[in-house]
C-alpha cells in the first residue's frame, strides 16, 4: 500500500521529521471529491438537456452544503495535512459552488442578453484558466485526479464557449463532458475511501510520481 491513500496528494519522499499537526487527521480527499462529483452531476444533467432548465434551482442545496461547505472544509483539512494541491483545489471549487449559488440567487444583471452571456462566459473563463493550470499540477498526483481535471477543464471550456457564442449545442457538449467529470470524481472518491477502509489497494488511482 502506498504511504497515502489521498489521490490528491503530491507524491514526494516522506520527510524524516516526526509527524506534526494534522498527521492524524483522516483523509479529506474522498469527501471533497464526492461533494464535487454529486453537485457536478446534477448541474451537468441540466446543461446536457437531460433535465429541463426549470429545475436548475434543485442544485442550489447541493451547491451550498455538499459542493460548497463540505468541499471547503475538506480543503481546510488538506491545509492541515500539508497538501498544497488538495487544499487549493477543494477550497477553490467549494468557493466556486458557493459563488454559483450566489450568482443565480442574489445577482441582478443589467444589460442586453448578449452582455449577460458575455459576463457569465467571463465568469466561466476564470474557472477554465484555473482548472487548466491545476490540470498541469495534477500530473504529479495520480492518474485518477489528472483525468478529473482534464475532463473538468474541457467542461469549463465548452461551457465558456457556449456562453460567449450563445450556443445551446456547445453548452450541451459541456454538459455531457461534465457528466464524465462527475463519474471520474466519484471514482476517485470511491477508490480513496475503499482503499483506506480495506487498508490495501482495491481500486487503482495510478500514482504519477517521477
Amino acid at each position: 500500500m502506498s504511504q497515502s491513500t489521498d489521490p490528491t496528494s503530491e507524491h514526494r519522499p516522506s520527510p524524516t521529521a516526526s509527524p506534526g499537526f494534522g498527521s492524524r487527521i483522516s483523509d479529506p480527499g474522498p469527501l471533497g471529491l464526492a461533494g464535487f462529483a454529486g453537485t457536478t452531476l446534477f448541474l451537468s444533467c441540466v446543461n446536457a438537456g437531460l433535465l429541463p432548465a426549470g429545475v436548475t434551482a434543485g442544485v442550489f442545496g447541493l451547491a451550498i452544503f455538499y459542493g460548497g461547505i463540505a468541499q471547503l472544509l475538506a480543503g481546510l483539512w488538506e491545509f492541515t495535512k500539508g497538501n498544497t494541491f488538495g487544499s487549493t483545489a477543494f477550497v477553490s471549487y467549494g468557493a466556486f459552488w458557493l459563488s454559483f449559488w450566489f450568482l443565480n440567487t442574489h445577482t441582478t444583471f443589467e444589460g442586453s442578453p448578449s452582455d449577460i452571456n458575455h459576463a457569465v462566459g467571463t465568469y466561466l473563463l476564470v474557472w477554465t484558466i484555473f482548472t487548466a493550470y491545476m490540470f498541469i499540477a495534477s500530473l504529479r498526483t495520480t492518474g485518477a485526479i489528472a483525468a478529473v481535471f482534464l475532463a473538468l477543464a474541457l467542461t469549463f471550456l465548452f461551457l465558456t464557449i457556449g456562453k460567449y457564442g450563445d450556443s445551446s449545442g456547445i453548452t450541451k457538449v459541456g454538459g455531457y463532458i461534465g457528466l464524465v467529470t462527475a463519474a471520474l470524481a466519484f471514482y476517485g472518491s470511491f477508490a480513496a475511501v475503499t482503499n483506506e477502509t480495506f487498508k490495501k489497494t482495491v481500486l487503482p488511482v495510478v500514482p504519477l510520481a517521477r
